[in-house]
């Protein structure tokens, strides 16, 4: 008799699946997790990370045990503090990606149109299009500073739009948005009964005193961010959504279906960065003024190149005159000068590149010189 084993077919030799469901990608994380990481990285859009030791208290607040259900107490209330807001409207998240991906998973489903700015961080559309949503583009232009114009939002409105998702500062471009720009989008959003997603986890950086955070601003916004970019504790993954709390409840049944809660560990040491935000916050400043100057001045001898000056955060979006595709400069600083940019069309903006500002200096002043080789 034969071993009945010996009929089931192993996954080599079974037909491939006739109808396999294709999930949408964020084709600018793929690119990032399999790009190479040469000597002169300006691909990167974070502050030169932070060393355990460089963070006072981290090392002796790292226990394993404490409840963690809806986020770690004593987590969630100094981020309540931060913002002015309720324990009840904070749902922390694994980073800001994780807190937007949430986020988009309590407001849209299928058929839901979800109204993204362009140029736009890959991510925030392919979320909801994984969630069955469909994208409608409005645009920030080169012409206007990339400033948003909420008459292009009103004018973008489908009946069917549940969601508008912006980010403040913007990725890539790190324009701000003002106050009142914010508050006409709030209005526009309870006129129609929508709700607005804004990323701001380049906010903290901006030079000059920015916008409110969103979320104080009108129920109908939803703000996110995290200590990911602007204080070097990427490693940390510590994000957060603030909300109303109906929303934020959401927001936390959401977070249920996908990783349960955050790690307590974590959790714990981001509680003792929190303690420590402004002496992080100053060392942030310290990185990126002077490397945004050097940016500056880079731009100013560059004839085939022209920019929007970032209004703080971690990196700027030059743009060839030339108006031709930036991807075979991206292509040739990393074969022939080590050196890595981020090609615009992951922004739909393919005459542009993303450069980082925020790394070492020693770096960031041999990328730049790559790039000025490059472009001669």
């Amino acid at each position: 008799m034969s071993n009945p084993e010996s009929r089931i077919p192993t996954p080599e030799s079974r037909p491939p699946n006739p109808d396999p469901r294709t999930l949408p990608r964020a084709e600018y994380l793929l690119w990032a997790k399999r790009r190479p990481h040469p000597a002169n990285d300006l691909a990167r859009s974070d502050v030169v990370a932070l060393a355990l030791d460089d963070l006072p208290g981290a090392r002796a607040a790292l226990e394993l045990t404490g409840r963690n259900d809806n986020g770690y107490p004593p987590l969630v209330d100094l981020i309540a503090s931060r913002y002015g807001v309720g324990a009840e409207c904070v749902a922390t998240a694994t980073g800001t990606s994780g807190a937007n991906f949430l986020a988009c998973a309590a407001l849209v489903g299928p058929g839901d149109d979800v109204l993204v700015e362009q140029p736009g961080y890959d991510p925030l559309l392919a979320a909801p299009r994984m969630l069955g949503a469909n994208i409608v583009r409005f645009e920030r232009r080169f012409e206007d500073g990339f400033r948003l114009d909420p008459d292009r939002v009103a004018a973008a409105i489908t009946p069917r739009t549940r969601l508008i998702i912006i980010t403040n500062l913007h990725n890539p471009t790190c324009a701000a948005i003002g106050e009142r720009e914010m508050r006409a989008l709030g209005a526009i959003a309870d006129r129609h009964r929508v709700h607005v997603l804004v990323d701001e986890i380049y906010l903290d950086s901006a030079l000059r005193e920015p916008c409110p955070p969103a979320v104080t601003l009108g129920p109908w916004f939803v703000s996110t961010s995290s200590l990911t970019k602007v204080y070097g504790l990427a490693a940390f993954r510590c994000g957060w959504a603030l909300a109303s709390p109906r929303v934020a409840e959401e927001i936390r049944r959401a977070r249920d279906l996908v990783d349960g809660s955050g790690s307590v560990l974590i959790d714990r040491a981001s509680v003792v960065a929190f303690q420590h935000l402004p002496e992080l916050a100053e060392r942030s400043r310290a990185i990126l003024a002077p490397h945004l100057a050097l940016v500056e001045s880079f731009m100013a001898r560059q004839p085939a190149l022209e920019w929007v000056k970032p209004s703080g955060g971690t990196v700027a979006f030059p743009r060839l005159r030339s108006g031709e595709p930036a991807d075979p400069l991206a292509a040739r600083l990393l074969r022939e000068f080590d050196t890595a940019v981020v090609p615009g069309r992951f922004f739909d903006a393919p005459a542009h590149f993303r450069v980082a500002f925020g790394i070492r200096r020693d770096a960031l002043e041999r990328g730049l010189d790559a790039i000025s080789h490059a472009l001669a």
